[in-house]
């Protein structure tokens, strides 16, 4: 089963080297289903190893010119905020059994539950990716709109360990208009910052098995590399649609498992 994990985990950075992202949505299902880590824990795992894989990806970008720095620390300001907040402060104190009314449900269910969710939404942005029209006259509310995205994908980070780039990407090219290139190393940065800021804010909360984490987040980035080397000979929007067929039969795998029979 372990050999089955490392070689999802290469295949994450695959992903990640291919098509800019949508590989590190698996990183918690890989961790509790193959890896048997509890899904807190994994979601605090899945933050370092989601950070340091995207800076890897982040840095193939930057060495190809794909990768603005300003926008990634503009935009990443709220987002890293919220991270580190509720990553700190509220999923600590969430207590381990939520009763609502005559109804109860571990935290660890809801987590996976919510997290298969994510996985469902993620996988229609891949299915249906299109060409994105951008309206060069939209300059209003900019700041706002920056804003409240940022603290969306801080909560998804925060509470899930995902990086969220498929929230992200569109926000950068609506919004910022970046060109979709620039957007998806733009977006691998502040994945990797907002990441990265919520494994900081674990420290001390659990016991970090270093040497697993390291050997995994190794194998991501190794993963990463490797696609960098493909990505250009390979039709990355047949891919992304294709794996996000897989992402969205893996989110409800995970809803029937965790609602029917955990």
């Amino acid at each position: 089963m372990h050999l089955a994990g490392y070689i999802a985990s290469l295949f994450i950075g695959i992903s990640l080297g291919l098509i800019g992202g949508g590989g590190s949505i698996l990183t918690v299902p890989v961790l509790v289903y193959i890896f048997g880590i509890s899904p807190v824990l994994a979601t605090s795992y899945s933050l370092f190893i989601v950070g340091s894989t995207s800076l890897a990806g982040a840095f193939n970008s930057w060495r190809k010119d794909m990768l603005n720095f300003k926008t990634a620390f503009l935009f990443g300001i709220s987002s890293i905020i919220t991270v580190f907040i509720t990553r700190k402060i509220i999923v600590h104190n969430i207590p381990e059994v939520i009763t609502i009314g005559n109804t109860s449900i571990s935290f660890a269910v809801l987590t996976m539950v919510l997290f298969a969710l994510l996985m469902l939404l993620a996988s229609v942005s891949m299915i249906r990716k299109e060409h994105v029209e951008v309206n060069d006259n939209d300059h209003e509310n900019h700041f706002i709109k920056l804003i409240v995205y940022g603290i969306g994908i801080g909560l998804v980070t925060g509470f899930l360990g995902a990086g969220g780039g498929f929230l992200l990407i569109p926000a950068l090219v609506l919004v910022l208009h970046l060109p979709m290139k620039k957007a998806v190393g733009t977006s691998l940065l502040i994945i990797a910052l907002n990441s990265l800021t919520g494994f900081i804010a674990d420290t001390g909360h659990f016991k970090i098995d270093w040497i697993f984490l390291l050997t995994i987040s190794i194998i991501a980035i190794t993963g990463v590399f490797i696609g960098g080397l493909f990505s250009k000979k390979i039709n990355s929007e047949k891919l992304t649609k294709a794996f996000g067929w897989f992402v969205l039969l893996m989110g409800i795998y995970i809803i029937i498992k965790e609602v029917w029979f955990s």
